[in-house]
C-alpha cells in the first residue's frame, strides 16, 4: 500500500487533538517547507528518518529510443534521499 498525503492527514487527525482542517494545514505546511528548502538547494535532514538533498546531474549523451538519434541531455537537478542508519536498521531486521 502506498502512503498518501490523505493517509498522513488521517493518521495525524486520529492520533492528536487536532481537527481535520488543522491536520491538513500542518501536513501542507510541512511539505511546503520541505519543497521550499530543496528549491533553494539546501538539504532537509529529519533525524531518525533520513536526508533529502539536491544532486546536480551533469550533461550527458543520450539516445532517442524511438528514432535512434543521438543527443545531449542537459544538466538537471534531482532530489535524492539517503535513509538514516536508524531507519536502515529497522528495514533490515
Amino acid at each position: 500500500m502506498t502512503l498518501t498525503k490523505a493517509n498522513i492527514i488521517d493518521s495525524i487527525y486520529n492520533s492528536t487533538d487536532l481537527n481535520r482542517s488543522q491536520a491538513t494545514k500542518a501536513v501542507k505546511t510541512l511539505l511546503e517547507s520541505i519543497k521550499t528548502t530543496l528549491e533553494f538547494g539546501e538539504d532537509v535532514l529529519i533525524t531518525g528518518f533520513g536526508k533529502f538533498y539536491v544532486n546536480v546531474k551533469k550533461e550527458r549523451r543520450g539516445r532517442n529510443p524511438a528514432t535512434g538519434e543521438n543527443l545531449m541531455l542537459p544538466t538537471r537537478k534531482v532530489i535524492e534521499f539517503k535513509c538514516s542508519s536508524v531507519l536502515g536498521k529497522k528495514m533490515n531486521r
